[in-house]
């Protein structure tokens, strides 16, 4: 069929009881982060991708070599999972339109089943600022919440042993969304982690390693035997909270120099 998605990952690897994680694009660029610290982490290589027509025409570029930019890495590190000691990491930049995100899920959830993966981890995030694509509902008024949703009672329980609160009520969209339910039609354990983004960072487009690190925190519970330190990333979030005091400091003082003068801010814009 012309419109369906196609998974086309190396053919000759053994992906039986692999733990699948998933990275989509999310509110402070947080699961991007955590990507890209797993494949690093984790030593995962490039085995594959996902195409169909609704995707972007583009393709990521790294080292010369082109990717696509729906991308599967792969390893082996062991980890706490139940049967699981390979790891088959999902990333992507670029946002699966609506239209797109069930025909998505479901080549994705068919290869995890012919594949013979045992269980899905979701990375996300979510902000309470408007226009956001969640809505979430929580009784935590700090910006530093870390919820999860299970698909099953499996599920459930390695959440439980990860110390991630559930989260009670909400509404998730985008590839989240979409594959959490069908995981649960299809009887996939499969779990997200979500961590909350401070609204000024998540409105202002600016990367939250602060949210990212407390999902490696999190995650480093089901890889006893790798080390997750997430202190890398929370030096990378205070040099990137200090570059944004010192543009907004430089902008105020923009601001009050146009008032004072009367000038105009073309310069600026």
């Amino acid at each position: 069929m012309s419109g369906t998605p196609v998974v086309a990952v190396d053919s000759d690897l053994n992906f039986e009881d692999a733990l699948v994680v998933t990275c989509f694009p999310s509110t402070g660029f947080v699961s991007s982060i955590v990507a890209h610290f797993l494949v690093d982490r984790l030593g995962l290589k490039f085995v594959g991708g996902a195409r169909g027509p609704g995707l972007p025409p583009v393709c990521l570029v790294q080292e010369g070599k082109p990717l696509p930019p729906l991308r599967f890495y792969a390893g082996e590190p062991i980890c706490n999972v139940e049967r699981c000691d390979k790891i088959v990491l999902i990333a992507s930049e670029i946002q699966v339109t609506a239209e797109m995100s069930l025909p998505m899920s479901d080549a994705i959830l068919d290869w995890v089943e012919e594949s013979g993966a045992s269980q899905m981890m979701m990375i996300d995030s979510y902000s309470h600022g408007p226009e956001q694509s969640h809505s979430i509902f929580d009784d935590d008024e700090s910006e530093e919440s870390l919820l999860g949703i299970a698909s099953t009672d499996t599920a459930h329980e390695v959440l439980s042993n990860l110390e991630v609160p559930m989260l009670k009520h909400g509404v998730v969209a985008g590839m989240t969304g979409v594959m959490l339910g069908e995981c649960r039609r299809r009887g996939i354990d499969a779990m997200a982690i979500m961590a909350e983004s401070g609204d000024e960072i998540a409105n202002g487009g600016i990367p939250d390693a602060r949210a990212a690190a407390r999902i490696i925190k999190a995650l480093d519970g089901l890889l006893p035997a790798i080390k997750l330190d997430p202190e890398p990333l929370l030096k990378e979030a205070q040099r990137i909270e200090e570059q944004i005091r010192e543009m907004m400091k430089i902008q105020l003082n923009n601001l009050q120099k146009e008032k004072s003068s009367g000038e105009s801010s073309a310069m600026f814009g």
